[in-house]
């Protein structure tokens, strides 16, 4: 049974010092394109509804005009 631990052990040792990740070109495409694409869909699919959400925030934050922080005179 220790023996197992230590196959175990050395095991992760070596992953742990393996360098060669996602460094390679086309994983990181893939792994953009895994994050990418589904969120793409969503948009896609939800667009009427991120554009009144996207609308409505603009509309409450530019609504009222210009405000003066320092509460002088506004021109």
């Amino acid at each position: 049974m220790r023996k197992f631990f230590k196959n175990d052990l050395e095991i992760l040792r070596q992953l742990h010092r393996n360098e060669n990740g996602a460094e390679a070109g086309l994983e990181r495409i893939l792994l953009v394109a895994f994050i990418a694409l589904p969120l793409l869909g969503l948009l896609i699919y939800y667009k009427g509804k991120v554009v009144t959400f996207i609308s409505g925030i603009w509309t409450s934050t530019t609504g009222s005009g210009p405000t003066d922080m320092t509460g002088g005179p506004t021109q």
